[in-house]
């Protein structure tokens, strides 16, 4: 006597912040359940080299994606890159309205610049990006940095500091859900 045997097929997955459908394989919808979806943004960001990771969730027999990490890619931060100018980066945690989240800003100087304006740079957007995540909650703030108006609102605050050729958030990344 033979066994039918499954077979795989592919299920439509919705990713409501950037408003796209993609598909993913598996035997049934609702084996897709916590699995995490890639996907590539830079055609939609206009050549910023970004990353978005979501987990899946499977609701009335529809999945849709939610957005877990958000990653610049190291080859767009590379370009940026020019000589004679220096660099801030950070790393730390913050509290979102819904979840505790890691944020890593990434700040490219026009000029060299001493040491204590680097760190007033540091400490000044650490300040800021914690103040404006308490009021926001994590979906909101995907969304910001997805357009571009978290980058461009920190970039004029530190501008005032020293001016910035680039402001980037590098990573932005759901550590856990309250």
């Amino acid at each position: 006597m033979a066994v039918a045997k499954k077979r795989k097929r592919f299920f439509d997955v919705e990713i409501p912040l950037i408003n796209k459908d993609t598909q993913m394989q598996g035997y049934e919808i609702s084996e897709l359940e916590g699995k995490f979806l890639r996907y590539d943004l830079t055609r939609n960001l206009k050549g910023k080299n970004m990353v978005l990771v979501s987990k899946i969730k499977v609701e009335n027999e529809k999945a849709f994606a939610v957005p877990r990490e958000l990653k610049l890619m190291s080859s767009f931060i590379r370009r940026m890159m020019r000589k004679g100018t220096n660099y801030v980066e950070d790393s730390f945690s913050a509290e979102c309205k819904d979840s505790r989240v890691r944020i890593k800003p990434f700040l490219i100087t026009r000029r060299k610049v001493p040491r204590s304006i680097r760190r007033s740079l540091r400490n000044k957007a650490k300040e800021e990006l914690t103040k404006h995540l308490k009021e926001k909650n994590s979906g909101e703030i995907f969304e910001e940095l997805v357009s571009g108006q978290l980058q461009k609102s920190l970039g004029l605050m530190l501008k005032k500091t020293y001016p910035l050729s680039l402001c980037e958030i590098r990573e932005f990344k759901v550590e856990d859900k309250k």
